[in-house]
């Protein structure tokens, strides 16, 4: 799929997304759209990928005319990093300042964005104004540009990710310059309520883990009057209860609008850790989510699944918890 008109209503399963009407846009800085003929870096400031796992992201570049130009890092090692910290920051502040490429792509995430934070120069990516997407470990980096940097950036597909028709109409209708498409909205009947209610506020959030383990530092997550979304993969029960009574420990689910939670991934017990029977996944998300009394759904496609939002942190958007929806209210790129 080019860039030509998207559909009105894209569909993954037993869900759909469609497309509305535009409203005002968003307080933070919003980056350049994406256009024909531009030009994508791949970076890795965290772990590192190999040529063959980012084929679908550039099959999908080929057919949107846009060229791809990869960071020296993509295939290096350095145990469970791509490179020495100091070689993926300066790789990313590269970029950064290219002025021949017009966005950033992580190839994967994996774990090392937090060690290069106090690296970058958040001034100099707040002026280049470029898209910057990515998930999972990408989420302290986003969320850092965003609140520091005061500018939107994306939480979305990585370079490594699956590029099914789902996730390329959402990212196209985020990322484009395309003022003429309505602004994205998602709507599916089998996620579920933890709190009903319609809440209005600017998306943030990402990886529970990330999130959690930024607390206490200058790069913790600002949730106040927000719409949180979370994901997570591959955590037992009772650790989703930990991080999530950290995070209200900490005050920040009691300062959201709204809460919307992605399908956490391979996330029931699996037996390890505390002996003797579990609480469900479901049952510590009503716990610790449904208890505050504010919309919260669990089951949005974000995060560690095949079919993907791709969501702009730092944009206005509306959870409906009783619809089973989440909207945007503001364009995430000009």
């Amino acid at each position: 799929m080019g860039l030509a008109a998207l559909p009105s209503v894209m569909r993954a399963g037993g869900m759909s997304m469609v497309l509305g009407e535009v409203t005002p846009g968003p307080e933070y800085l919003l980056p350049k759209g994406l256009r024909q003929g531009a030009t994508i870096g791949i970076v890795s400031p965290a772990s590192g990928a190999i040529p063959s796992d980012i084929a679908d992201f550039i099959n999908l570049c080929a057919r949107w005319n846009m060229k791809v130009k990869y960071g020296e890092n993509m295939s290096r090692r350095s145990g469970y990093l791509s490179a020495p910290d100091e070689a993926r920051a300066r790789e990313l502040m590269t970029f950064v300042n290219d002025p021949t490429i017009d966005a950033i792509v992580c190839a994967r995430g994996g774990y090392g964005v937090m060690r290069i934070l106090p690296m970058l120069d958040f001034g100099a990516i707040r002026e280049a104004q470029k898209v910057i997407m990515g998930f999972s470990d990408i989420t302290a980096l986003l969320v850092a540009i965003n609140q520091i940097g005061e500018m939107v950036t994306f939480h979305g597909p990585v370079a490594s990710s699956t590029f099914d028709d789902f996730t390329v109409n959402s990212l196209t209708s985020v990322v484009m310059h395309q003022p003429s498409v309505p602004l994205l909205s998602f709507q599916d009947s089998q996620v579920t309520t933890l709190g009903s209610g319609t809440a209005t506020g600017r998306l943030t959030g990402g990886n529970l883990a990330m999130l959690v383990s930024t607390l206490g530092t200058r790069y913790e997550v600002d949730t106040t009057g927000a719409i949180l979304f979370l994901e997570e993969i591959s955590e037992e029960p009772y650790r989703i209860d930990r991080m999530l009574t950290q995070m209200w420990l900490a005050g920040k689910l009691q300062h959201c609008k709204g809460i919307a939670i992605g399908a956490f991934r391979d996330c029931e017990t699996k037996g390890n850790g505390i002996p003797g029977p579990s609480m469900t996944l479901m049952q510590v998300l009503e716990e610790r989510i449904g208890s505050l009394g504010i919309p919260a759904v669990y089951g949005l496609p974000f995060g560690h699944v095949r079919s993907k939002l791709t969501l702009p942190l730092g944009v206005m958007a509306e959870l409906d918890a009783s619809k089973k929806s989440i909207r945007l209210i503001g364009r995430a790129v000009v």
